[in-house]
């Protein structure tokens, strides 16, 4: 258990759609806002992680045109949300835009390609478990992790809305979230 958890904790920690969304997140409107985000995030991720070691992993993994909709799927909806990010304005004049919500969040997981690859790598820490163990282990350990995780990208996000009061800063700032966004819409077809 303690290599899936590292396994796990380094998978989720490096920057991924989810780090940079909750990190933007965090600096733009705040850590208790964000709080939907980032627990819908937590949820999603072991519904994923739970449902990959029950065996939807195998399935994906076995029939590739399965993999391709998922990754097409997926480089949209990221694509999607970078444009957001690009074109983000200062919460005052703008009050349509809003943190994530919990049910977008854990939805999103189902097409985030960084959740479905660290969850199908990590199913080889658990093999010898039955189908059930294997998707309680997983899930139990991918929802506790990223637990931490999302609470450290949040609260680091959200220690630089001072910085975000410049609004060059800002700019730059959700621009910069922006393009890692796009950038890694273009990897999952990797």
């Amino acid at each position: 258990m303690p290599a899936l958890l590292g396994f796990v904790f380094f998978g989720l920690f490096t920057p991924g759609p989810n780090v940079i969304l909750l990190t933007s997140s965090g600096a733009r409107f705040g850590f208790y806002a964000t709080l939907p985000h980032l627990f819908g995030v937590v949820l999603g991720v072991g519904i994923t992680a739970f449902a990959t070691g029950l065996g939807l992993g195998w399935l994906i993994s076995t029939f590739p045109v399965l993999k391709l909709a998922l990754a097409a799927v997926a480089a949209i909806w990221i694509l999607w949300m970078a444009w957001g990010l690009w074109q983000a304005g200062p919460i005052p004049q703008r009050n349509v835009e809003r943190p994530m919500r919990f049910l977008e969040a854990v939805l999103f997981q189902w097409v985030n390609p960084k959740v479905w690859a660290v969850a199908l790598a990590a199913t080889a820490y658990v093999d010898a478990l039955s189908p059930w163990q294997k998707a309680l282990a997983l899930g139990l350990a991918f929802s506790g992790t990223n637990l931490f995780v999302c609470l450290f990208w949040t609260y680091a996000g959200s220690l630089l809305s001072t910085l975000m009061k410049d609004e060059t800063v800002r700019i730059v700032f959700m621009r910069v979230m922006a393009v890692g966004l796009a950038v890694f819409s273009g990897l999952v077809f990797l």
